[in-house]
């Protein structure tokens, strides 16, 4: 049989032909899937900025707050509870609502951002036993712009909480972590201590950071600590 009629053949044929269009179709879709995930791609390359933030980072306590404040229409949510103790040894219960891992939607500047927030049950932080997290923000277009009046609005919101307070922090394994609340500082006059001794201290404090090139040029690190000693209730921790 020539080949010519072979062909006629086949085409004639309604097996084939059916075969061949399921063939061709599932090609077609395949190809445009494909493609579709390389346009996807490149678009998101292109013109879409993404922003992702490590818990180690300073900034995430911050943007979890700020987050607290611009995503009150999220449904899902998760609690943070602390307990602050006051001077008069009053305790006192606060619940911070934020958003839950997984994404959110924000309004911001004109522009719609997408929230991601990741947990890694698979990673843990041996330090603390905590899961590892990171959020993500993704906005439309490459100005950074956005991204960084973000971490300046988040920050400008933890520094006004603190303003006027004395932090705490506590150490946790080779880093210094924030304890609790900030606290309303008291006065330093109304620390009773032996005469002079809190005047000496503050002097010393101020001539210390106010001269870090003298460290600098010596080669000496510019740290400075105080070791203060004395029986309980006599002013230790309150004068700090």
């Amino acid at each position: 049989m020539p080949f010519t009629d072979f062909v006629l053949a086949l085409k004639d044929n309604p097996y084939f032909g059916a075969g061949f269009g399921l063939v061709g179709v599932g090609t077609v879709l395949a190809a445009a899937r494909k493609g579709a995930q390389l346009g996807l791609v490149a678009f998101r390359r292109h013109y879409m900025i993404t922003l992702e933030v490590p818990a180690r980072d300073r900034s995430y306590a911050w943007l979890l707050s700020w987050l607290t404040r611009h995503s009150t229409r999220t449904q899902h949510l998760s609690v943070e509870t602390s307990y602050l103790q006051h001077e008069s040894g009053r305790i006192s219960t606060k619940f911070e609502f934020i958003p839950s891992p997984g994404n959110h939607f924000i309004w911001y500047q004109g522009k719609w951002i997408r929230v991601q927030r990741n947990r890694d049950m698979q990673m843990v932080d041996l330090q603390t036993g905590t899961p590892w997290e990171s959020v993500i923000f993704t906005a439309l277009g490459t100005d950074r712009k956005v991204f960084f009046n973000i971490l300046e609005e988040a920050r400008a919101l933890a520094l006004q909480q603190e303003e006027g307070k004395t932090v705490m922090y506590t150490a946790v394994g080779s880093e210094w972590r924030t304890f609790g609340y900030p606290r309303r500082r008291r006065p330093l006059d109304s620390v009773v201590l032996q005469q002079g001794l809190a005047d000496r201290i503050v002097k010393d404090i101020r001539e210390f950071i106010d001269n870090p090139k003298w460290y600098i040029d010596r080669g000496i690190p510019y740290r400075r600590g105080y070791l203060l000693y004395g029986p309980p209730g006599c002013g230790k921790s309150s004068f700090m």
